[in-house]
Order: C-alpha cells, then structure tokens, then sequence
C-alpha cells in the first residue's frame, strides 16, 4: 500500500527469456528468408512465411499490403538477384522476443538498388516458427551492376 492507503500497482512480470534454441530456430528462419529472396524462390520463402501471413510496403508513395498468395507470383515471376550476379546483402539487425512464441526481427537487404529494412513479426505455432508480418520501407541508392560497365549512375 502507499501511503495513502492505496494498492500500489503493480508491474507484470517480463516474459520468460526465450532459450538459445529459440533464437537459432528465429536465425535460420530469417536465413531461410533471406535466400528465398536471393533466389526468387517462393519455395524457401513458403517455409518461412506463415500462410496468413502479411506483406506491407510502407514506402511512399505505394502503400501496398499483400496476401502470400499475391505476394509469391510476384517473386516468381521476377529475375532473381542471384541470376544477376548481384551480392549479397543481407543481414539480421536484431530479434527480439515476447514470451515464448512471439519474436520480432529487424532486418536488412538489398534487391538491385533498393535498399530494404523489414520489420518481421514472427509467431511459433505447430512447433516452428514463421514470419506471419512482414512491414518494410525501402530507398533507392544508385548502383552498378556487376557485369554492367555502368558509369555508376545507372538507377
């Protein structure tokens, strides 16, 4: 009580810290991510992506929100960084947990020469864990492709 007689409140415990496990299972999915995007391969990236899972782009001016069965004919359809001869650039920034079947991971990559950071909701369900949210801004940085002979102003 404080000391006018109320009931203090009270601040609710943090979540169990997840184990060592969980983290690398969150890792290898987020890697698993990453190569499907290398490849343009809507395989890898159905493995990562939980079904219902949601695409958002929040860069103006397209806000655009996706299911994965709009989203995945896309990737298909599109050369694949890979094919490109484009390297790789990819890289987790951090994951973070919210009890034990809640994580959320801030990414970074890079497609041609759009530089992307996502936002990764993932959740575990079924024993395993998969990306149900992803939310990205991307910017534009000017590039030369590999095998291009670009001056370096090529957009």
């Amino acid at each position: 009580m404080n000391r006018s007689g109320e009931t203090a409140p009270t601040t609710p415990a943090a979540p169990a810290a997840p184990s060592g496990g969980d983290a690398a299972a969150v890792a290898a999915v987020l890697q698993l991510y990453f190569d499907g995007l290398h490849f343009s391969d809507s395989a890898r990236l159905r493995r990562a992506m939980h079904p219902a899972a949601r695409y958002v782009c929040a860069t103006d001016p397209a806000f655009i929100d996706l299911s994965m069965a709009e989203y995945f004919p896309i990737v298909d359809a599109r050369p694949s960084p890979a094919s490109r001869n484009e390297p790789r650039r990819d890289s987790i920034r951090s994951i973070e947990f919210a009890g034990p079947n809640a994580a959320f991971a801030r990414v970074n990559c890079a497609i041609d020469d759009r530089y992307f950071t996502d936002l990764l909701t993932l959740v575990r369900t079924e024993g395993r864990w998969q990306i149900i949210a992803k939310v990205f801004h991307y910017e534009r940085h000017r590039t030369v492709a590999p095998d291009s002979g670009g001056d370096g102003d090529t957009p």
